[in-house]
């Protein structure tokens, strides 16, 4: 399989959430996954349900000879080394998500993985890191510019730039 450009969203709300994300890209490193850019880390108001920390969120691109497939079972396999466990709560408190937004051009929706991501048009979390690292990035379903999406887009959730401690 030839390399793919990928994106990545990583995700955090329990823990030290700024070493949660290093350590989660870092593990992606070692899984196959090559890291090309990240973006700056947003502190962001939590969707779905509200009651819970703040999250931390980082999109990153990068480039693997993973499948669809093989890249999920990669995200799902790092989440659970930090902890993460299904809890039956959608949208809940968790030590490290993974979201794959883009792989490629290629559109997939089967049971398992829908590429690109089914809500990352609708998370302002998800567009603001995006943009800022791949500001010209098109949805390879309908052609639309990712930042005109985020200028369009009204879901009234904060999104803001945060530093480490150490940086702060």
């Amino acid at each position: 399989m030839s390399e793919m450009t990928i994106f990545l969203c990583l995700g955090s709300n329990l823990g030290d959430r700024h070493e949660v994300l290093a350590e989660g890209i870092a593990e992606l490193e070692r899984s196959g996954v090559t890291i090309e850019a990240r973006s700056s880390v947003y502190e962001t108001e939590p969707v779905g349900v509200e009651d819970q920390p703040w999250y931390l969120n980082q999109v990153v691109r990068g480039t693997t000879r993973l499948t669809p497939d093989e890249l999920l079972k990669t995200c799902k396999r790092v989440e659970g080394l930090f902890g993460r466990e299904p809890t039956g709560v959608r949208f809940g408190p968790r030590t490290l998500d993974i979201d794959i937004l883009l792989y490629g051009d290629r559109v997939l929706t089967d049971d398992r993985l829908t590429i690109p991501h089914p809500r990352m048009h609708e998370r302002r979390f998800v567009l603001v890191p995006l943009v800022e690292i791949a500001p010209r990035l098109a949805d390879p379903r309908n052609g639309m510019d990712y930042t005109q999406m985020l200028e369009r887009l009204d879901e009234g959730k904060k999104v803001t730039r945060s530093l480490p401690k150490n940086e702060s």
